[in-house]
């Protein structure tokens, strides 16, 4: 008769690969179930991958151009605060030249020489308004202030020196000379007309008022469309509301004859007339950028939402059903340990 050796040790093997096998899927059925999609997605779509992994690029790129489009939208919104700011200083500005008609008396005319330095004052700090470190109507050259501070005393700015030399220039004598009440009408008329044309001047302009640049910056907001989304000081509105508070606050508190005084209000009203229009133009342009954006971000939404559904279609998992499969392999480890217990406790010797 033949003794055979009797042993638990296969068993115990087959019961080890079982909990390491359902282990291992209970992880990645674990990790599906909080992600929502394959554990391994290369594995699960073999060349199907390629496809996916376009579909993440696209989405990728649209997401991008949301997050771009949202600080486009903050800058056109300063911008456009700015702008107003602008052109209520000019319609204000406005208000005290159309009031100061037929005035003569020098308080009065005092009270609206420091109204329309205090106008261009705000013209100016509202021209150098800057978001996130930028200067928005700096033109491409963000990084300087645009608008040069007429009222700049150490030392004192181009600008003011620029008008001194050409009131100068063309009269023989300076604004505080009593020599300006002899000054005519037609004369100062002719003196304005020169200055507005060095106001239109580029060299003369950007040499004495701007350091902006005329390119404006530009903005893409989808992958086949970009916006302006700033304007410059150089602007023929910007130019005509210096020229027009220059002149007023400059001229109008001078001894001039009442003749003469009046052809620098009505030429200054003018002027004012031709900023507003002119600021309220840029106002218009930028407004049109703010739609295009809002358009723009629609049509992303939609793409976003037709590749996050293509996406989810090739990747996705039915949590259901994987959360379910979590459970039955839970119970199904439970019992393999037990069972596991049992046999490693089988032993002859528990029996002798």
């Amino acid at each position: 008769m033949k003794a055979s050796f009797v042993s638990n040790m296969s068993l115990q093997n087959a019961m080890r690969l079982t909990v390491s096998k359902a282990q291992k899927e209970m992880t990645q059925l674990q990790e599906e179930t909080v992600t929502g999609r394959h554990a391994d997605v290369g594995a699960t779509l073999g060349a199907k991958t390629a496809r996916t992994l376009d579909l993440h690029r696209d989405l990728q790129r649209m997401e991008s151009l949301k997050s771009t489009n949202a600080l486009t939208t903050q800058r056109l919104s300063a911008s456009q605060e700015a702008l107003g700011q602008m052109s209520e200083a000019g319609n204000n500005a406005l208000g005290v030249l159309v009031a100061l008609s037929g005035i003569t008396s020098a308080d009065q005319l005092s009270l609206a020489q420091k109204n329309l330095g205090n106008a261009l004052s705000t013209f100016t700090a509202a021209a150098n308004t800057s978001f996130s470190g930028e200067y928005l109507f700096a033109g491409i050259n963000s990084d300087v202030t645009p608008f040069k501070d007429y009222f700049q005393e150490t030392p004192p700015s181009d600008a003011k020196l620029a008008f001194d030399a050409a009131f100068l220039g063309h009269f023989g004598f300076t604004q505080t000379d009593p020599a300006v009440s002899g000054i005519n009408s037609a004369d100062m008329q002719s003196f304005i007309d020169g200055l507005e044309t060095s106001f239109m001047d580029d060299t003369y302009w950007q040499t004495n008022w701007s350091n902006a640049s005329d390119e404006n910056m530009q903005s893409r907001i989808s992958a086949a469309e970009t916006v302006q989304s700033s304007t410059n000081t150089n602007a023929r509105g910007m130019r005509h509301m210096a020229l027009g508070l220059v002149l007023g606050q400059e001229l109008l508190a001078l001894g001039l004859t009442d003749q003469t005084r009046k052809t620098v209000s009505d030429a200054a009203i003018n002027y004012m007339g031709q900023a507003i229009s002119g600021v309220d133009g840029e106002r218009s342009k930028l407004g049109i950028s703010e739609s295009r954006v809002t358009q723009a971000n629609t049509s992303l939404n939609a793409q976003i939402t037709i590749l996050s559904n293509s996406i989810k279609d090739m990747e996705g998992i039915d949590t259901y059903e994987a959360a379910t499969r979590v459970t039955t392999l839970e119970s199904q480890l439970s019992l393999a340990y037990t069972l596991t217990s049992r046999i490693q406790n089988l032993s002859l010797l528990n029996y002798l």
